[in-house]
């Protein structure tokens, strides 16, 4: 049986402010490093190899990695707080960047996917961070400081890819292949994120956050904690958890295919790439008015929201010629707001409703559900939009996600705003 949300939450904790600006500098650093890895994974895979489909699977790699070391991180929390879990997870993805580095180097394929694995942990990090945020805030911020972190991304998810050209300059003025550059850039940018976390995140916010709950200061977490049967038992969080991976699945299925469908109608790339940026914008630009909304609102109306933007963004591609590329914009942003409404009210929603002791090993189980999910849905939307038409998968994102919206509008009516 697990214990019931902190009923009487202390106030914000008077490092929180200097402890979510670590985090944000570590988001930023991170996300950096992820961002370029995932921009260029698929084209240094696909010239080493010298088939198209590996550059596929190093795409699937860093999914896969990204994963399994959510659980790691979660456990490490869990046992020993947040910075020897974000400190460690931006070390593997360290380790991964300089593997990256020799296998671009010498050719090796093997070298590079197993590289790509490890890289991958720095995606769980930055997941992983959001939650750090909400450890010492005040219950009536939590979904501002969460969001904040998401918000960091947005450096590192717009700087990391154009900077692939000058990298690859970098890179051979070192003696190195072109490829190599953008796991230089990987090294440096996860070395200063460990840091950064390593020295910043003093005092540990989950370690502080338990001592205000009344546990002993630094005692190790519940262990023994069973995520899925805690979400089992909170309706509310569990509303939380099936918000964020239903989001994460829909935008990872219509997202990944939207390329696919301009290029059937002759798109240039630079225009296909115009209307990826405009979804990444749509992704992270406004998660700050989504936290912001959580916290004077409650969570439970934001997931309402995604319960709208979602379906709506089926239904506009599902009507969006090839050649649309006025429409598909329009529903890739609205794809990227309703991802933005699923994660952060997801992630305020199930944060409010778990006790201290519970949180990292419940957040960190949703992120390993999240990632795979993901991961089977850009599967899924390429067999669909193969088997049949982008118009069908359009429309089936309208089928999964119109009854969240029923559901989710129903705990918003008995929900009750937060106050602050």
């Amino acid at each position: 049986m697990t214990a019931a949300p902190d009923a009487a939450s202390p106030p914000q904790d008077p490092a929180q402010p200097r402890l979510l600006a670590v985090l944000a500098i570590g988001q930023v650093l991170g996300g950096t490093a992820v961002a370029t890895s995932i921009a260029a994974s698929s084209l240094v895979a696909s010239r080493l190899s010298g088939s198209p489909a590996v550059g596929g699977v190093a795409s699937t790699a860093s999914v896969l990695g990204a994963a399994g070391a959510a659980a790691v991180v979660a456990r490490v929390a869990q046992a020993r707080g947040r910075r020897p879990a974000l400190v460690g997870g931006h070390l593997v993805g360290l380790l991964g960047a300089v593997g990256a580095v020799v296998a671009a180097t010498t050719g090796s394929v093997a070298l590079l996917l197993v590289s790509l694995l490890l890289i991958g942990s720095g995606t769980a990090v930055g997941l992983a961070a959001r939650y750090a945020a909400t450890d010492l805030a005040a219950p009536a911020r939590a979904g501002r400081a969460l969001a904040m972190v998401v918000w960091a991304t947005t450096v590192g998810a717009v700087a990391g890819p154009n900077l692939l050209g000058p990298l690859d300059a970098v890179a051979v003025s070192a003696g190195l292949p072109g490829v190599a550059g953008p796991y230089l850039l990987c090294a440096v940018a996860f070395a200063l994120a460990a840091l950064t976390g390593w020295l910043g995140l003093r005092p540990d916010p989950l370690l502080r956050a338990r001592e205000r709950a009344g546990a002993p200061a630094g005692a190790p977490g519940a262990v023994a904690v069973r995520p899925w049967a805690v979400l089992r038992a909170s309706r509310p969080a569990l509303l939380g958890a099936v918000g964020i991976v239903l989001g994460h699945a829909v935008m990872v299925g219509l997202m990944s295919m939207t390329p696919v469908h301009m290029d059937h109608g002759g798109a240039a790339l630079s225009v296909v790439g115009l209307v990826i940026s405009l979804h990444i914008a749509g992704m992270y630009a406004l998660s700050p008015l989504f936290g912001w909304l959580a916290d004077r609102l409650g969570p439970a109306r934001v997931l309402a929201g995604a319960g709208v933007l979602l379906p709506l963004a089926g239904v506009v591609c599902a009507l969006a010629a090839p050649t649309s590329t006025g429409l598909l914009s329009v529903g890739l942003v609205l794809l990227g707001l309703g991802w933005s409404a699923a994660v952060v009210g997801g992630s305020a929603q199930l944060t409010a409703s778990l006790a201290v002791a519970d949180r990292p090993r419940v957040q960190g189980s949703v992120d390993v559900a999240m990632n795979l999910v993901g991961a089977a849905a850009g599967i899924v939307a390429g067999v669909l939009v193969t088997v049949s038409s982008y118009a069908l998968l359009g429309a089936l994102v309208v089928v999964a996600t119109v009854p969240f919206l029923l559901v989710a509008a129903r705990s918003a009516r008995t929900g009750r705003p937060a106050a602050g």
